[in-house]
């Protein structure tokens, strides 16, 4: 109990700053700085990025299982053509003397184009989830700039008062001015 009541005496005896100043200290400055752009951008910018996030995980989610429901009627006429093999089978054991090597075609015909199915239906989900996943890879990129652009605005308008930026506009009116002359 004595140390605390010990520090808050010693809070007392602080040393007043003084006056108002710049902090030249290089090493003392940046790591506060840093700290503080990175709290504020963190407290600021999770909220958004996650929600972000979150819509386009729910994206990607639907679009796989809208991906899986194809894959499951892939697979359903992959057992209907199965199904119609076994049938073109039985039937081949029963005219397998007048045409069989025409039922063979239409087995590897079946096969084939069942295949062929399955092989565009997985390469279009696939091309789904990259693009939908480049999509929000793209959006993230969209928000973070205009946050950092906002952030760097917001910055500059803080940073700049009324004196330099009136000499600042003076400036860039002699410089236009110069530049008039010379392609005059």
């Amino acid at each position: 109990m004595t140390n605390v009541t010990d520090s808050l005496i010693s809070l007392g005896h602080w040393p007043s700053a003084g006056s108002f100043g710049f902090n030249t200290d290089i090493l003392a400055t940046n790591p506060i700085n840093l700290s503080v752009v990175l709290g504020v951008l963190i407290f600021f910018g999770k909220g958004v990025l996650s929600d972000l996030l979150d819509n386009r995980k729910q994206r990607i989610l639907s679009t796989i299982r809208n991906s899986e429901e194809l894959r499951g009627g892939a697979i359903e006429q992959l057992e209907k053509a199965r199904a119609r093999l076994r049938k073109v089978e039985m039937e081949a054991d029963q005219f397998r003397v007048n045409g069989y090597s025409e039922i063979e075609r239409e087995k590897l015909n079946l096969i084939n184009l069942t295949y062929k199915n399955l092989v565009q239906l997985e390469n279009y989900k696939n091309e789904t989830i990259q693009f939908e996943q480049q999509k929000a890879i793209n959006q993230v990129r969209q928000r973070v700039f205009q946050q950092a652009l906002q952030g760097a605005l917001g910055t500059l308008n803080s940073c700049l008062n009324s004196e330099l930026h009136l000499r600042t506009i003076n400036a860039n009116i002699g410089m236009f001015g110069a530049m008039k002359e010379i392609t005059d």
